[in-house]
């Protein structure tokens, strides 16, 4: 007597072929930029470790430094008064680049093979992410080489945004996207949560190992992307996303004789044969200036404008801020800091749930936005009164900034990729890395600036010198 079917088998066998592949491929491309914002965290993590107060330090026997020196624990060119205008200029080299470059990744994107670009791009991202982290071992104390170094950074990173998108926009069709894209872009505040996390292990011994292992872990995922990235359906005989929508546009003959009870499945076989070779259309590659001329593209960049330098300004200065204003240690403002991305999670799957259910994604947008303003002024005044109000406030604020942040560069610029069909008829629509990209490069170059200006010009409480 032969036993049931296996739990397990059944639990594979309740999913289609197609099914799996898109399930593997949200997962591959969730990994891989994670991985690129694991790699762009440890630089706020170890800014407090690069200009400390070291009057609370014990001075090493062997130590050179005056008597008198305050700044001997501190690692030059970071321990002179004007500290935080440096570590500025090193976040504003990285942001100008990554600005610089965004304005033209989509379209190298668009013209190239995804798979070797984005490979390229996270081996390169490994490279000089592990660079900056060698300046600690081979004890390199000149400016020039940590700007340098964050430029190049800046430009290769660039490589990664507008290919993932493009990807899962190559598997994934029309449908609940708010949801969808609202989970997966979660990959943002994991990728800076697990940049925090491994920095702040290092980060009060040597902390070059901060960069070092982000990128070598960036790399490795950079070669599993080169041997397992699927850029099309196409590619392994799976039906592409637009031909999912029509269960019953088989039967609409029940005469035809491939609609039998015997050749249903043959004539599924040729029906997606059919789609796949015949009527699926390769999505063009438009100009930067043509994607300005979706309806909604500026407008939604302007919005971003404001997410972004938000976001991006606690992506570099919250751990350094906490650790001066509630005299943490690095690693534990590092891990403190994680809790305005555990907020970013909740916060783009709030608003990717909301725009499915109200299909308002504009509206979801501006009333996230509208609340983050005064709860911005609150954790200015309350956020460090206690270490509870400081968990709320922060989780509350990532959930607000990072919900629109989610929303626009994902579900939206996949809309704004399908309004431009419906604005040129005749035109094949672009693909969504395109939309994306312009959405994230016109607000970029405003927080470049502005991210550094916020804390260099701002004298914190307790702070030192």
């Amino acid at each position: 007597m032969r036993s049931s079917l296996a739990p397990g088998v059944w639990f594979f066998r309740a999913f289609s072929r197609d099914s799996w592949f898109r399930g593997f491929i949200l997962l591959l491309t969730f990994l891989i930029y994670t991985c690129y914002h694991m790699s762009r965290k440890p630089i706020s993590v170890v800014k407090s470790r690069l200009h400390q107060n070291c009057s609370e330090l014990i001075k090493p026997i062997n130590d050179t430094h005056s008597l008198n020196d305050t700044t001997w624990c501190s690692w030059a060119p970071f321990d002179k008064d004007d500290y935080k205008e440096l570590l500025g200029a090193v976040d504003n080299a990285f942001l100008v680049a990554y600005a610089i470059g965004m304005f033209i990744s989509g379209m190298f994107g668009e013209r190239l093979p995804l798979r070797y670009y984005l490979s390229a791009g996270m081996l390169l991202s490994g490279l000089f992410t592990s660079l900056f982290g060698l300046g600690y071992f081979w004890n390199i104390h000149m400016l020039w080489y940590f700007v340098l170094i964050q430029i190049c950074n800046g430009l290769v990173q660039t490589t990664g945004w507008p290919s993932v998108v493009t990807c899962v926009g190559n598997w994934f069709g029309k449908g609940k996207r708010g949801l969808i894209m609202g989970v997966w872009n979660s990959h943002t505040s994991v990728g800076n949560i697990l940049g925090s996390l491994i920095a702040g292990v290092w980060v009060n011994q040597h902390w070059g190992l901060s960069f070092i292992v982000p990128g070598i872990i960036t790399a490795a995922v950079g070669v599993l992307t080169f041997l397992f990235l699927i850029e099309h359906p196409e590619d392994v005989d799976c039906t592409p996303p637009q031909h999912h929508g029509g269960p019953d546009e088989d039967q609409d003959n029940p005469q035809d004789p491939g609609n039998g009870p015997y050749s249903n499945r043959e004539s599924g076989l040729e029906t997606a044969a059919r789609c796949s070779k015949e009527a699926y259309e390769e999505p063009a590659a438009i100009s930067f200036l043509g994607a300005l001329r979706i309806p909604g593209v500026v407008e939604f960049s302007l919005c971003l404008l404001f997410a972004k330098l938000v976001s991006y300004t606690f992506l570099y200065w919250l751990p350094l801020y906490i650790s001066n204003v509630a005299h943490f240690s690095a690693k534990e403002a590092g891990d403190l800091s994680t809790l305005f991305d555990v907020g970013g999670i909740i916060g783009g799957i709030v608003a990717g749930l909301i725009s499915d259910r109200t299909d308002g994604r504009a509206t979801t947008c501006c009333i996230m936005l509208i609340l983050a303003a005064p709860m911005m002024f609150l954790y200015n005044y309350i956020g460090q009164n206690g270490i509870t109000s400081s968990i709320v406030m922060l989780i509350v604020c990532g959930a607000l900034v990072n919900g629109p942040y989610a929303l626009i560069t994902t579900a939206v610029s996949a809309d704004l990729a399908r309004l431009w069909g419906l604005c040129w008829p005749g035109s094949s629509p672009p693909r969504a890395g395109t939309t994306s990209s312009t959405c994230s490069s016109l607000p970029t170059s405003w927080p470049a600036c502005s991210s550094a200006g916020w804390c260099t010009k701002r004298s914190w409480p307790g702070s030192h010198p």
